[in-house]
């Protein structure tokens, strides 16, 4: 068996594409020399890592093994490249880090500037996703870091407390639903909302809990950000649900009334996730660093569950 770094990223790259064409793009190679490298990565183990079909190819079992152990592989030749570069003063890298609506609007702008300039020669590539979502690509080894809502299940990962991030109902004074001391979301279906955009990550939680109730969200009008959405509901043009912290920032500007939600998923805490914190490469531990410093959620200790075994 004979495999080079090359081999092994453009076989990570192919699955994470779908398709040959876009692995070798994705690797800088040609497509003959990218098909002649995977079918010799076969011939060599004596066994088929690619089912092929018209839309793309899919890993055998053989070549998810060798899928998880690829990326494994890709991640400690970067923490070398960390940290050999740290003596050298030229730190180069990439950091990939998925984050909820909330988390990425409110409270990593100036956290991530400050990483940005104490590493300049690190790129962060950032998406935004439901953290359901989140979590399954951080399983699968996808990206490095996940900035997670406590709301969903991620026993199987490690995590770190990052910030508390309660939802809340806004709504105008003079709204019918004002007059009530506490609501269940279930409560506030029959009537319009403000929403944010249709591919926030927020916006499609909120769906996603309004169809496990037999119903739909009546969005009326979508806004671009939390602001946005706060504007539009102080000049009555329906509810919304954003986190507090954005509500805060408007407290005495805007005539605005807020209530918390009687619901497990809106009283939520973020958390910093990934398969392994100490098994990070570097450039992903310098990034966790910076954020796990900036934390300010009780409760800080790290929750250690085993990685999954690959």
């Amino acid at each position: 068996m004979h495999f080079d770094l090359i081999d092994l990223r453009l076989f990570q790259h192919t699955l994470e594409c779908g398709n040959i064409t876009a692995g070798a793009q994705r690797s800088h190679l040609s497509l003959p020399a990218a098909s002649a490298r995977i079918r010799a990565m076969e011939s060599s183990l004596g066994t088929p890592l690619l089912e092929r079909n018209r839309r793309g190819v899919q890993a055998t079992p053989a070549g998810q093994a060798l899928l998880q152990h690829a990326r494994l592989i890709a991640q400690q030749v970067e923490r070398l490249q960390f940290d050999l570069g740290q003596y050298a003063q030229g730190l180069q890298g990439q950091v990939r880090l998925l984050c909820n609506t909330a988390a990425l609007t409110e409270y990593l702008p100036e956290l991530l500037a400050g990483f940005l300039q104490q590493y300049p020669a690190i790129d962060l590539d950032i998406h935004e996703l439901p953290s359901l979502r989140i979590v399954q690509a951080i399983t699968q080894g996808v990206a490095d870091i996940g900035i997670i809502s406590s709301a969903v299940a991620s026993e199987h990962l490690q995590t770190l407390a990052f910030r508390d991030d309660p939802l809340v109902l806004i709504m105008p004074p003079a709204h019918p639903l004002a007059v009530d001391a506490s609501l269940r979301f279930a409560d506030t279906l029959g009537h319009g909302y403000v929403g944010l955009q249709a591919d926030s990550a927020l916006a499609l939680h909120l769906e996603e809990q309004a169809l496990h109730l037999g119903r739909r969200l009546q969005v009326r009008v979508r806004a671009e950000g939390f602001d946005g959405v706060i504007r539009m509901v102080a000049h009555g043009a329906g509810l919304g649900i954003v986190p507090l912290a954005a509500v805060q920032r408007w407290q005495g500007v805007l005539p605005l009334h807020s209530l918390a939600l009687n619901e497990p998923w809106a009283n939520r805490q973020l958390r910093l996730c990934s398969r392994d914190f100490a098994g990070l490469p570097g450039h992903a531990q310098a990034l966790l660093d910076c954020l796990s410093a900036g934390a300010i959620a009780p409760a800080g200790a790290i929750h250690r569950q085993s990685p999954p075994r690959t």
